[in-house]
């Protein structure tokens, strides 16, 4: 590849020694730290902030860079850049590494060296050279270890708490992401915790926490079921209260978003035929979540709103109409056979499962047969289109099973239709983020009755 003259300016990180006299260093930001501070001994009664990141300017080199000093400079430095910005640094200070210190609290990195950056002599900018970038960004899709070199979730399971306390490499998918959750510590100090649920092809849901403010910034962008992670240096942990494994991402983690490896691609392929199996939306059963658990009330378009804001899970009350509910169609789009063992749909005639990511495998074929619909939720402020309405919360609020349903006129069909239709139903529903619909969500209807009109009133008065 042909370099411009700014871009042999720069000293490669493969080049670097503490003898190198005011190097000026390019790279793409792989890992980087939350911001701490410590008391300043030199100065009683004022603190030291500092902050680290890792950059890489080629496939096999990349670097741990610290940075030191006030309040306003470290904070102000923090807050301008974030993990996957290229950055230029102008005359730091090439140290020697302490690998026993270093390689304990910050990545392991190949070089012997570690920059030091600081207000007095250093600069630090975005790099927004159209050619750097395109020479540093696709390094961001390289993991920092061998691409070979992970344990698959059900290793770790199997492994269980010999594997306790452990660091080492995940290669994984992404299924769910939750919301951050918000705390304040005995001492006063803030912090946050936010749990990412992955998946491989021997487990469909393990749990990664991330405490800092940086791992969960980047985590928030990654789109569930569409994302592989290669996972460098988390730390395994056994959960005694939940009683399974966990993975914590720590200040050596570098966490390398949809790898360019083999491997990778062929985890993203099951991901995605996975995903669109519908095999992972298992959860969405209604008995998964309780009802009673459930107390937030939402108008139509809030949920939309909500949707559009949280890339994750959530349930909420909402009294409104069934304004789409077409139980005079056709039998067979009313009522139909799934695969008991990943949910697929399937045709009985063929006995034998369609899914190739079903777990029954070459089992004989058993289905379960029940109502599943799709019907539209509508109140003054919009209308939820498509919402899933299936199994036993169709027959409570149809007020029949599949057989009894099968057996009634297409006029009683019709009646049962529009005594639904003319009353406003209290209506629990769990919203699932869903890129691919058109809508960017979908609903599923855990529980439908009658609205009582004081209840209504005095719910939607506090929505006004």
């Amino acid at each position: 590849m042909a370099y411009s003259r700014q871009a042999k300016d720069f000293v490669a990180i493969s080049d670097l020694h503490p003898n190198t006299t005011h190097p000026r260093v390019a790279g793409v930001i792989i890992g980087k730290t939350d911001v701490k501070s410590f008391p300043d001994r030199k100065s009683i009664g004022f603190d030291r902030f500092t902050f680290g990141f890792t950059i890489k300017d080629s496939p096999d080199y990349f670097i741990n860079v610290s940075l030191w000093g006030n309040d306003g400079y470290i904070n102000g430095l923090s807050n301008s850049f974030r993990i996957g910005d290229c950055v230029i640094i102008e005359n730091p200070l090439v140290a020697t590494k302490d690998p026993e210190k270093e390689d304990r609290f910050c990545p392991s990195t190949p070089s012997f060296y570690r920059l030091l950056v600081s207000e007095a002599h250093s600069q630090l900018s975005i790099g927004s050279d159209i050619e750097m970038m395109n020479r540093l960004l696709p390094l961001l899709h390289l993991p920092v270890k061998d691409s070979r070199d992970f344990y698959s979730l059900g290793d770790i399971v199997a492994n269980g708490q010999s594997l306790d306390r452990t660091v080492i490499n995940i290669l994984a998918a992404v299924r769910s992401i939750a919301e951050p959750k918000f705390f304040t510590t005995a001492d006063g100090r803030k912090g946050q915790r936010l749990e990412v649920k992955l998946f491989d092809d021997s487990v469909t849901s393990f749990p990664l926490v991330c405490w800092d403010r940086e791992a969960i910034q980047l985590v928030q962008t990654l789109i569930p079921r569409e994302t592989v992670l290669f996972i460098s240096d988390a730390r395994i942990g056994f959960d005694s209260f939940r009683n399974c494994m966990t993975a914590t991402v720590n200040s050596k983690t570098i966490i390398t978003v949809n790898p360019d490896t083999k491997e990778a691609s062929l985890l993203f392929s099951y991901a995605k035929e996975v995903s669109e199996s519908g095999v992972l939306h298992e959860d969405d059963r209604p008995g998964d979540v309780p009802v009673d658990s459930i107390s937030d009330v939402y108008t139509v378009s809030q949920l939309k709103l909500k949707a559009q804001e949280n890339p994750e899970v959530f349930c909420g009350i909402t009294y409104s109409f069934i304004s789409k509910l077409d139980l005079d169609t056709s039998v067979s789009k009313v009522i139909r056979s799934r695969c008991s063992k990943c949910r697929y749909q399937v045709n009985e005639e063929i006995q034998s499962c369609s899914n190739t990511a079903c777990p029954g495998g070459d089992q004989p074929l058993t289905v379960t047969t029940g109502f599943d619909l799709l019907v539209d939720v509508t109140d003054h402020t919009g209308t939820l289109q498509s919402c899933s309405l299936n199994g036993t919360v169709a027959e409570k609020t149809l007020g029949c099973n599949p057989e009894e349903f099968v057996s009634l006129t297409e006029d009683e069909r019709t009646a049962m239709k529009w005594k639904i239709l003319l009353e406003r139903c209290k209506l629990y529903i769990k919203i699932t983020p869903s890129p691919k619909s058109r809508s960017g969500m979908r609903g599923n209807v855990l529980q439908c009755s009658l609205a009582d009109p004081g209840e209504v009133k005095q719910n939607m008065s506090a929505l006004q």
